[in-house]
């Protein structure tokens, strides 16, 4: 349910998601569009992070995102 809250939000949703990984470029955001996968790809690309760990760090985000939990 998060992913399809944050894809059909992405407007809103991606300066959250620069917030949260400050590294992704302009291009990257345009990119992902809200896509769960492409998301986790460009923070392993621009983080370094294995699959397991790009995944939990995303689903962290995103339930707290979704939630209005503050990070």
């Amino acid at each position: 349910m998060e992913t399809k809250v944050i894809k059909g939000r992405w407007n809103q949703t991606q300066h959250e998601a620069k917030k949260q990984w400050s590294k992704l470029t302009e291009e990257d955001l345009d990119y992902i569009n809200g896509d769960k996968d492409k998301l986790i790809e460009k923070v392993r690309e621009r983080y370094g992070h294995d699959a397991e760990s790009a995944e939990l760090e995303y689903k962290s985000w995103a339930s707290a995102l979704t939630t209005g939990n503050d990070r």
